[in-house]
């Protein structure tokens, strides 16, 4: 079953399988199979399914268990006559029966949670671990409900204003919810499965795996600690629960608090101790929900934001930009839009940028409307139970509630009020758990828009003023107006942030030293070749080539040529094991006729990739071409695939521009202008083609941008690989039979 990130192991396990006995055979592996996951185009609610709702039974699964524990350690009724305190409520004895079936009840359910870790863990099978969690929470839920029913009719006492619910009788009812919300949570996990919208094995992270593993763990260091200070303080168990919830909460209301020496010594490693497994707890819940759940919520705001922006485009008949230029040149424009495919490329891929944009705006937005959401509705609803609960013995008013509710969330803990019923108590227990995580969540959403956006726009008004970054003043002040415009003035520099507050900062170029040698070998060669007494439009080309070099760097270009009217080509390079040779699509020839002899110094990296910009003095730039030579190519391929893995440790992650993903296109076989594996989004794609605003488009789904090309670069230098092998056993079984022959 897919996990929150996507991850499919045991596919990629069978394909790894299926590779190798292709390859066993002599055979290409056929990789098909190999086509990025679309998350995007699937409905969230499947992902829901597969992998949240098993998380989030795992997750309140031990808690509604150690609410039984609860409801099963002491009776249900205590005496309560007026005018008396509380406190001193003695407890009345429930019948046989009522304990035995709650007893029963808390083993079928503990049973339950052990078959859905088994099954986390993968110690036990899909088909029968859920069903025996399905069941066993069911009849725990039924249980409860039917007992609690029981107890609030049948067993009242008379007279009924002298008795009391005690704190075990409302765990009851809250376990009985939680056991009912979960195992119908799982029942649409088994149906999704059964149904074969996803496979039926968790394959989870570790943090997910453990997440479950954490929970029951700090439900029992809850319950155990209880025990340990009800004994030590002289209080009533249940009272203890509730003082060990908000110790570990770290709300510290004082209304329970410990006198004995003893007590205060064990305190220490207690609180210590439980409030970093808390921390532990909620790191993860966070880590789930925010990291990973977010990047499958963010492919599907993209391709709805990607399906409307194409009606709109479509409706308007303004979509002949996604229409692929087929025939002609390269270097020929089309009649109707005067865009080469090369350009319509780029202008397909700013388009994709736009709605990259819009969509995680929304994303971010989104998330901090339903976190707040929640939030408000566990502060208001929460106040209002806690009125209720309290009312009668201290007349709160919904406003003393909501008070009371705002303190607890925030963890201020004054203690001026705090509640002192039964029902006030043991929910202020089961609605802790739920609200401080939310709490959480809302402060890392905050983070990511509110405080995103103030700590943006005070970064951008202090590098104008007092606080210059290190692009420069102009560049601060380009971005700035960019901001203000919402992007109609200036386009971005798409760059990796560094670590800090300010961030922004320009990244440094390791590939510089390399970019500098480069520079002075081929002007070396240009000094040479003018010294020789070389032919004017020899040199003149090299000159040219020896700009686009400088360009390169995104150094000043001196002396470029402002009355070239053509512009420099692309190359398709054509490799295979029998023919390895550059086919040039269409070059340029010198004055002579023949094509150029001294080709321009290759670059080996992305990072000395051409900024494809247009001016009046310089046209457009070529991008590197292909190594010819096979063991180039793939020293070319290993420094590339070596240059992303250090990208996939950017934070945030590492975005691409147009240049560079052309040139990681064209290294691993494909042309941003040749139109022949480009298509229309709203056409039917054809095998191996997409195009930037497509479904398929490398920009949609799940994955990082480099994750994308690193997985493309791998596969391609594997293929690579596997050729060589193919043709030496060829040639070895050429011999072989040659020498047969001659014996």
């Amino acid at each position: 079953m897919n996990d929150a990130s996507g991850e499919r192991i045991d596919e990629h396990v069978r394909h790894e399988e299926l590779n190798a006995k292709e390859s066993a055979k002599g055979t290409e592996p056929n990789h098909d199979h190999d086509e990025p996951e679309q998350p995007h185009l699937n409905p969230s609610r499947w992902w829901f399914a597969s992998s949240a709702f098993p998380l989030v039974a795992a997750t309140l699964g031990p808690v509604a268990s150690s609410f039984s524990i609860c409801a099963l350690v002491k009776p249900w009724r205590q005496y309560y006559p007026p005018n008396t305190n509380i406190d001193d409520a003695a407890f009345v004895a429930d019948p046989a029966w009522l304990t035995v079936i709650n007893g029963i009840q808390l083993a079928i359910a503990i049973i339950a949670n052990l078959a859905l870790l088994l099954n986390m863990t993968r110690r036990l099978r899909f088909a029968i671990a859920q069903p025996i969690t399905i069941i066993g929470w069911y009849i725990s839920s039924i249980a409860l409900i039917c007992l609690t029913a029981t107890a609030a009719g049948p067993l009242v006492i008379e007279p009924a204003e002298e008795y009391i619910w005690a704190q075990s009788f409302y765990y009851g009812i809250y376990s009985a919810v939680l056991y009912f919300v979960v195992s119908s949570l799982m029942v649409v996990t088994f149906m999704g499965a059964h149904t074969g919208r996803y496979p039926k094995d968790f394959n989870l992270t570790p943090s997910q795996r453990t997440l479950m593993l954490q929970t029951i763990m700090f439900q029992i260091y809850l319950l155990l600690g209880a025990l340990v200070f009800c004994n030590v303080e002289g209080w009533d168990y249940l009272d203890a629960v509730y003082w060990a919830a908000v110790t570990l909460f770290t709300v510290g209301f004082g209304d329970f608090y410990a006198t004995t020496t003893i007590g205060r010594a064990l305190l220490i490693p207690y609180a210590l101790i439980g409030i970093i497994s808390l921390g532990l707890v909620i790191g993860s819940i966070r880590s789930l929900v925010l990291e990973r759940g977010r990047r499958r919520f963010d492919a599907r705001v993209m391709e709805r934001k990607r399906q409307q922006v194409l009606r709109n485009i479509k409706r308007k008949g303004k979509d002949e930009i996604l229409v692929p230029i087929q025939g002609g040149p390269l270097t020929s424009p089309s009649a109707a839009s005067g865009l080469t495919e090369f350009d319509r490329r780029e202008a397909e891929f700013k388009l994709m940028r736009k709605i990259q944009e819009v969509a995680d705006w929304r994303r971010r937005w989104y998330a901090m409307a339903i976190s707040t959401s929640t939030w408000l509705v566990l502060w208001l609803v929460g106040a209002k139970i806690f009125q209720v609960c309290e009312g009668p013995y201290q007349g709160w008013t919904y406003f003393d509630a909501f008070y009371f509710a705002f303190v607890s969330l925030t963890t201020i803990g004054y203690g001026d009020i705090t509640p002192v019923s039964n029902g006030g108590k043991s929910f202020w227990v089961f609605w802790a758990l739920l609200a401080l995580p939310t709490m959480t969540v809302l402060i890392s959403n905050a983070g990511d828009t509110i405080v995103r956006g103030v700590r943006e726009a005070t970064d951008q008004i202090g590098m104008v003023t007092i606080l210059p970054g290190e692009r420069g003043f102009k560049k601060d002040l380009e971005k700035i107006l960019r901001w203000l415009s919402f992007g109609k003035l200036f386009e971005e520099d798409i760059e990796e942030d560094p670590p800090g507050f300010l961030g922004a900062a320009q990244p440094h170029d390791d590939s510089a030293d390399d970019d500098d040698e480069m520079e002075a070998e081929a002007e070396q060669d240009l000094n040479e070749l003018m010294a020789e007494g070389a032919a004017p439009e020899a040199a003149r080309e090299t000159k040219e080539k020896d700009t686009a070099d400088e360009a390169l760097h995104g150094k000043p270009v001196e002396g470029s040529l402002a009355t070239e009217p053509e512009r420099p080509s692309f190359k398709t390079i054509s490799f295979s094991d029998d023919n390895w040779t550059q086919k040039p699509r269409a070059h340029r020839q010198n004055t002579s006729g023949s094509s150029s002899a001294r080709p321009r110094p290759t670059p080996s990296s992305s990072s000395q990739l051409l900024k494809l910009t247009r001016t009046a003095s310089m046209p457009r730039q070529v991008l590197p071409d292909v190594p010819s030579n096979k063991a180039d190519y793939h020293l070319t391929l290993i420094e590339e695939i070596r240059r992303v893995m250090q990208h996939l440790k950017s934070n945030p992650p590492r975005k691409y521009t147009f240049p560079e993903w052309a040139w990681y296109l064209r290294l691993i076989g494909e042309d941003e202008g040749n139109a022949d594996r480009h298509h229309e989004p709203h056409a039917k794609a054809k095998k191996g083609s997409w195009s930037w605003v497509g479904s398929r488009s490398p920009l949609m789904g799940s994955k990082e941008e480099a994750e994308w090309i690193l997985e493309k670069l791998t596969k391609k230098l594997e293929e690579e690989l596997r050729g060589i092998t193919r043709a030496r056993r060829r040639s070895s079984a050429g011999l072989g039979r040659g020498r047969l022959m001659v014996v």
